[in-house]
């Protein structure tokens, strides 16, 4: 059974940072995918970066140059580093898994950039 906590979420100024963390617990082996999407009620969840457990990593143009996604691989735990906020970064943010085709999700942290 694999279970995923996320955490790390607040309110913050736009130009702020934040830092996203998920653990993940459970038997988790090679190779696997990490990452971060967000969901707002006007948008559909939509991914924010990834990372293999090699440490290839993916960005969503949105989030690249501002946002650094880096994992513990001994620890199954995945980072976010969010760096100059803007207010339509506000979302809930989820830890995802990606494992022998089955996908994992945290319980979501919310994310509020405003002034």
């Amino acid at each position: 059974q694999v279970h995923l906590v996320d955490s790390g979420g607040g309110l913050v100024q736009p130009g702020g940072s934040l830092r996203l963390s998920c653990a993940a617990s459970g038997s988790i082996f090679s190779p696997n995918a990490m990452g971060w999407y967000r969901q707002t009620p006007r948008k559909e969840r939509e991914l924010v970066a990834s990372i293999t457990n090699g440490g290839s990593t993916n960005y969503a143009d949105s989030a690249k140059g501002r946002f650094t996604i880096s994992r513990d691989n001994a620890k199954n735990t995945v980072y976010l580093q969010m760096n100059s906020l803007k207010p339509e970064d506000t979302a809930v943010y989820y830890c995802h898994l990606r494992y022998f085709g089955t996908n994992y999700w945290g319980q979501g942290t919310q994310v509020t950039v405003s002034s």
